[in-house]
């Protein structure tokens, strides 16, 4: 198995944080095979060294990532309505520490990213990594010279200005479709742009979460996400891809 910090240990079997990690490692809690660290940044083997807080043996299992195209009408949450169900309820098996990164509204559609690795999704929607989210949104109305002057300088909405990295629009009988890059999650905030700038959202759906894309995945299916996207994944966030745990 790979080594970790043990900082990361603590952190994936949900007994702290990583900052708190290194408070336990001081007041004495954590023993690695019967022995005192010397810090949080120790080198610990899963399933082979013995990680103990409070003389307790504390275990990870492997970290689990899936990946899936959310239909329209599920909620994120884990607590649907007899109007919107749960997109839990899609996923066969999930493990019950098993995190949404980000959401999508109810109306949405598209790429959801899956985890039960809290610091990884944590870092995939802070706005310091800078992860890109590709939204594709068929839209009433166009943009025209004065709509596309305000995507390059940046919309501004009741919670700041919003600028994508990138965007492009083609036109059709009903509107057309416009594609975003976004390196920022806020609440609805596609359509809250689409509004500022007067168009109205036909359909949204979201493409891809950083490297990964939805591919041929079909609405309502999912997939286990490994190999290189998810070693992409982890280097966009600036974490060690080698990972079982």
């Amino acid at each position: 198995m790979t080594a970790i910090r043990l900082a990361r240990f603590l952190a994936r079997a949900g007994v702290t944080s990583r900052r708190g990690a290194a408070e336990l490692v001081a007041a004495g809690r954590v023993t690695v095979n019967g022995a005192p660290p010397s810090g949080p940044g120790d080198p610990v083997e899963p399933g082979r060294d013995e990680v103990a807080l409070d003389g307790r043996v504390i275990e990870i299992t492997p970290t689990t990532w899936m990946v899936l195209n959310k239909p329209p009408g599920y909620v994120t949450s884990r607590c649907g309505t007899d109007r919107s169900p749960s997109i839990f309820a899609l996923l066969d098996a999930a493990p019950p520490a098993l995190v949404a990164v980000g959401r999508l509204d109810v109306y949405s559609e598209g790429l959801l990213l899956f985890t039960t690795d809290g610091e990884a999704a944590n870092r995939l929607m802070h706005p310091r990594w800078q992860v890109p989210r590709t939204y594709r949104v068929l839209v009433t109305g166009r943009v025209g010279k004065e709509e596309a002057a305000a995507l390059a300088r940046g919309v501004p909405l009741e919670d700041g200005i919003v600028r994508p990295s990138s965007w492009r629009f083609v036109p059709d009988r009903r509107g057309g479709e416009l594609e975003l890059v976004l390196r920022e999650g806020r609440t609805r905030v596609v359509r809250r742009l689409a509004a500022a700038l007067g168009l109205g959202v036909r359909r949204l759906v979201r493409t891809a979460y950083g490297p990964v894309g939805l591919g041929s995945l079909g609405s309502g299916e999912s997939r286990v996400l490994g190999g290189r996207e998810l070693a992409d994944l982890y280097e966009a966030i600036g974490l060690p891809s080698s990972l079982p745990y």
